[in-house]
């Protein structure tokens, strides 16, 4: 297979590597250039089989191998244009900015995202993410959504980019196998979901909240799950338009979680 070594590979080629751990470039630099990193073989293997096509790959030399049966699949063989950088792993952390523990990283083209009709058709469990802004998070309740059978998740304009490296990461790639797309329209983009037959429940602290364990009792045939973001929760526009508010009980004197430790136990409760 052609391999380039990083040194003789022109400054643009590197282009999707470089700057990685800037936040703010990346979540806007990634969507408007068609593209998203995944990093490690693990989360490279899972994008592929999702049918995502990779425009490169970066690596360090020794996981060639590992990775030889994927790169012929994909086009970077001998035949190939899809090209395979290498360097060693001083070299690689200067380019992106970052230690690179899992020796591997791909530049993969971003698919256009589906409308949400699409996503939820045939969905009985749905998670929607209001305005979570850590990376972290949204990875977490994504690999969540993926282990106990959230069929689909949507996220509003202002939450954060599942696709961004620390999300793809923190998820194991799970990102890739869970329907998900944007709500354009918010919260008034809940009306589709409820003409579609869902009952929203907000997770929210409020004197009216039902408890976890009452829906969990009596769950609707078609439930979406709305979580808000780190520190002040959900919009108040969110909860005036869900259909009931549900808290989850705690004891010890705590009155929340972090939020995606809040939606792993609701997915758990609620699972069919």
């Amino acid at each position: 297979m052609p391999i380039v070594a990083v040194a003789d590979a022109p400054a643009e080629a590197l282009a999707d590597y470089t700057r990685l751990t800037d936040v703010v470039l990346r979540s806007k630099h990634e969507p408007a250039r068609g593209m998203y990193i995944a990093e490690g073989a693990t989360v490279i293997r899972r994008a592929v089989a999702a049918g995502h096509r990779p425009r490169s790959f970066l690596m360090a030399e020794r996981w060639l191998a590992d990775l030889a049966g994927l790169l012929d699949q994909v086009g970077a063989g001998s035949d190939g244009d899809v090209p395979v950088y290498v360097a060693p792993a001083d070299v690689l952390e200067q380019v992106t900015g970052f230690h690179l523990h899992r020796g591997a990283l791909a530049a993969m083209h971003r698919p256009p995202l589906a409308p949400v009709a699409s996503v939820i058709a045939g969905a009985r469990r749905v998670a929607i993410l209001e305005e979570i802004v850590d990376h972290t998070n949204v990875g977490a309740a994504f690999r969540s959504a993926a282990g106990l059978g959230v069929d689909a998740v949507l996220v509003t304009p202002r939450c954060a980019d599942p696709f961004y490296r620390r999300s793809v990461r923190v998820s194991m790639g799970t990102v890739f196998q869970v329907p998900w797309t944007r709500i354009e329209s918010w919260p008034g983009g809940l009306a589709e979901l409820r003409e579609a037959g869902f009952v929203v429940a907000a997770l929210a602290l409020a004197d009216d909240a039902v408890s976890l364990d009452e829906l969990a009792d009596s769950p609707p045939e078609r439930l979406a799950l709305l979580l808000g973001t780190e520190g002040d929760g959900l919009t108040r526009g969110a909860i005036d338009a869900a259909d009931l508010v549900v808290k989850i009980p705690m004891a010890g004197g705590v009155d929340s979680l972090n939020v995606a430790a809040a939606a792993a136990v609701a997915f758990w409760a609620t699972r069919v």
